[in-house]
């Protein structure tokens, strides 16, 4: 029975340590009702019972495992014009196409009118 006691004390010591530290070390933003030190406070005063608590209540468990948002430039962002650059259609070739012809058409034309008015 006495093993038993010493076994429970000291799984119970290594369990209020993990959650005291797991609460001080813990982002602000993964706190859900109270501010830190009020946690802390909770855990060291009610030890088995505030670990508890902590754990279950205390804590935000998606806040503090999203990665960070980077930066990206809007020139190489898919989303900020509406397109990613590898789903080009066909209709966009299409288009890119008739316009090539069409700056080609004028240029020639620009060049027809160039050589006949200075023959």
């Amino acid at each position: 029975m006495v093993k038993f006691l010493v076994v429970a004390i000291v799984a119970a010591s290594a369990f209020v340590i993990y959650a005291l530290i797991d609460c001080l070390f813990a982002e602000s933003s993964r706190f859900r009702a109270l501010n830190k030190p009020l946690w802390a406070v909770i855990i060291v005063v009610l030890p088995v019972i505030g670990a508890v608590l902590w754990l279950l209540l205390g804590k935000n468990r998606s806040g503090g495992r999203q990665a960070p948002r980077r930066f990206v430039a809007p020139d190489d962002d898919p989303e900020f014009s509406g397109r990613s650059s590898s789903t080009i259609t066909d209709l966009d070739r299409e288009t890119t196409d008739e316009r090539i012809r069409r700056l080609e058409q004028e240029l020639a034309d620009l060049d027809n009118d160039d050589k006949t008015g200075t023959a």
